[in-house]
């Protein structure tokens, strides 16, 4: 199957615009001249009106995993106490990268599919206090891509900031920054960590990791081994317009045009796209029988997670999909095999949802489920139309991001 026909609709990777992909193929420079300080000035520059924030902000050639890697061995020792609250497989990973390194953690779970209770943050923080294990970190996922939910970030920072006001707050913004409203700096958050490969609309290769002042403060205390991922390295490489290991540099190249194509764009009208796609994904997904497997309220406008029917293999209806050119995610860990994933973030319009629900449409008939043919499509249409009312260039005859081949 060519890549030129294929609806590459996964959370990650994701398509990429025409100026981005010809933009990652451009001649190499040096890394250590003026062409490369200048792009690293302006790509840094760029992220940090992305997260909102005026902290410190580097970049690691590593993917969105060794970002939170570096998030953890930066600022914390070992045997610290942390709290990591996880919703789904990425927040188990965040707990898991902070336990390999000796970090005494003690988890929220919530149940796969819901968004993580404030009040249970909170009660969690006041039992390890009262135990005499006052917190240095707090873990918190702000959109969990394995169950298509985002947590309500806010509401959970300022109940951390106020059960346990010395702890960092430690972000994984992977799958949302840059996509949905995201306040780094408004929000009190310590440490953020997203991914090029995510809604930045950028090949895999680069981490970006947001550093505030008091995490500056706790990293040099902070005792866990790190060489390459050692953050103060690549901030004061940073001084010199340079990283202190070689970068990325297509990947660099990529994410300027990115970065340009997204403020041309707009991040209001960026998020009400997302907000589009998402309801129109969300409710011609429903409209073909299948189950939606996250909570309402807190569905991801970048991922939709949805329910295998249990009479359903989903090997075979994933083939089939793939033979007709669409490629979807299945489920991670227990959720392997019952449930599948459509991503809907970065370069995408309402028009591509459509066309990956009429073959999703085509694949159920062929697999004997009932359908009114059409029917997800005049639904998608609806709910896209219904989210985007305040924005006319939001509907679905104009929602293609600035510079997509769509």
């Amino acid at each position: 199957m060519s890549p030129l026909t294929t609806h590459l609709r996964v959370p990650g990777p994701t398509p990429l615009p025409d100026r981005v992909r010809e933009a990652g193929s451009w001649q190499m420079v040096n890394h250590r001249g003026p062409e490369f300080k200048a792009l690293l000035e302006r790509v840094t520059q760029g992220l940090k009106r992305a997260f909102r924030t005026e902290n410190d902000l580097v970049i690691l050639t590593a993917s969105g995993t060794g970002g939170l890697e570096a998030a953890v061995v930066n600022h914390l020792s070992p045997g610290d106490p942390v709290l990591s609250t996880s919703i789904g497989a990425f927040g188990d990973r965040f707990g898991a990268i902070a336990t390999r390194y000796g970090a005494d953690v003690t988890k929220v779970e919530v149940e796969w599919g819901r968004a993580a209770d404030p009040a249970d943050v909170e009660a969690a923080l006041g039992r390890m206090i009262e135990a005499g294990r006052a917190p240095r970190a707090v873990l918190l996922t702000h959109n969990e891509t394995s169950t298509g939910v985002t947590n309500p970030i806010q509401a959970l920072a300022e109940t951390a900031r106020r059960a346990a006001p010395d702890a960092l707050l430690i972000v994984d913004g992977i799958s949302g920054l840059g996509a949905v409203p995201f306040e780094a700096d408004a929000w009190g958050l310590d440490v953020v960590v997203t991914g090029s490969q995510k809604s930045w609309m950028v090949p895999p290769g680069l981490a970006m990791v947001s550093v505030s002042g008091r995490a500056w403060q706790a990293a040099e205390r902070a005792t866990m081994p790190r060489f390459y991922f050692d953050l103060a390295s690549h901030q004061k490489a940073m001084v010199k317009g340079e990283t202190p290991w070689t970068p990325a540099v297509g990947v660099c190249f990529a994410l300027d045009v990115a970065l340009e194509l997204l403020e041309a764009e707009g991040y209001e009208r960026i998020f009400a796209r997302h907000a589009a796609v998402g309801a129109a994904t969300r409710a011609g997904i429903k409209a073909l029988g299948f189950e939606l497997f996250a909570d309402p309220p807190v569905a991801s406008n970048t991922v939709t997670a949805a329910r295998v029917p249990p009479d359903m293999d989903w090997a075979a209806f994933n083939r089939a999909l793939r033979g007709r050119g669409l490629v979807l995610a299945g489920g991670q860990g227990k959720l392997t095999g019952q449930i599948f994933r459509v991503g809907h973030l970065g370069a995408v319009s309402v028009n591509e949802i459509l066309a990956a629900l009429e073959i999703l449409e085509e694949t159920a008939i062929e697999f004997g489920r009932p359908q009114e043919r059409g029917r997800a499509l005049v639904a998608a249409v609806s709910a896209a139309d219904s989210a985007a009312t305040s924005d006319k260039e939001n509907t679905v005859e104009a929602t293609a991001p600035v510079g997509s081949a769509a």
